[in-house]
């Protein structure tokens, strides 16, 4: 997952949270795309608090690849305004990046 992806995640965790509820289509999609693999789902699911799940669906979801965050937004189809709000805010995060540019340069 490209960092402003991750980025984008971790700005919105808590809104995510009280927003998205993953036991249904959610875990699914992501599991019929190859995203989360099935230890992934059964760990979720076992989670006590739609809360819980969601965090820690937002905690295994960067590493699962480069895919991750476009087959997340995907699976957000009960939640149109979500998907919106992230699809806006990784736009954001694009604009930016030119300007911040210069300086990941000088680190690597």
């Amino acid at each position: 997952m490209e960092a402003r992806d991750k980025q984008v995640l971790r700005s919105h965790r808590l809104e995510l949270g009280a927003e998205v509820l993953v036991e249904g289509l959610v875990l699914q999609y992501l599991y019929q795309e190859g995203v989360l693999t099935e230890n992934h789902v059964q760990e979720i699911k076992a989670q006590a608090t739609g809360l819980r799940k969601t965090m820690l669906l937002l905690d295994i979801l960067p590493s699962r690849g480069p895919k991750a965050f476009d087959a997340f937004l995907d699976s957000l189809q009960e939640f149109p305004w979500v998907r919106e709000k992230l699809e806006k805010a990784r736009e954001e995060a694009l604009t930016e990046l030119p300007a911040g540019r210069p300086s990941d340069e000088l680190q690597n």
